[in-house]
């Protein structure tokens, strides 16, 4: 993964961090398109009311009203836990080109981790994966949000 890789992975952890100040499950994402952020956001299932406010729909989203289309061709989604398969599900409608995540997330994760959705013949586009980029630093603000409501 490339510096900027990592760049944009930083935005999404601040991201992250304003979920969390709002009460949010601190998930943040950013959406890139041509090397420019077109989008970007955080968990709002609480205060939207809305069990699919996860960050990367979100961010979808944003990024659909910004482009102009619910196609994403070419873009890159960083988002700092490793998507569920409703999230994967959105990915594939956008036609993202590119997941860049941080944190595995071994109980929901849809890239590989508890299950795979990469493969499934369900699904008519493929995009590319890479995990773990910042995982320490995205898992650590899992961890800190949730062992202080524990």
């Amino acid at each position: 993964m490339s510096a900027a890789d990592e760049t944009f992975m930083q935005a999404a952890l601040q991201q992250a961090q304003n979920a969390a100040a709002a009460g949010e499950a601190p998930v943040g994402a950013v959406l890139v398109i041509a090397g420019d952020v077109v989008a970007s956001g955080h968990n709002r299932t609480l205060a939207d009311y809305d069990p699919s406010g996860h960050a990367e729909v979100v961010v979808l989203r944003a990024g659909g009203r910004a482009a102009g289309n619910h196609r994403l061709t070419g873009a890159t989604l960083y988002v700092t836990l490793e998507p569920c398969a409703m999230c994967v599900g959105a990915i594939v409608q956008a036609r993202l080109a590119r997941v860049v995540f941080g944190a595995y997330d071994r109980k929901a994760g849809a890239l590989g981790s508890a299950i795979d959705l990469t493969d499934s013949v369900a699904f008519n586009h493929r995009f590319d994966v890479q995990g773990g980029l910042l995982a320490d630093e995205c898992a650590a603000i899992l961890q800190d949000f949730f062992s202080a409501r524990r």
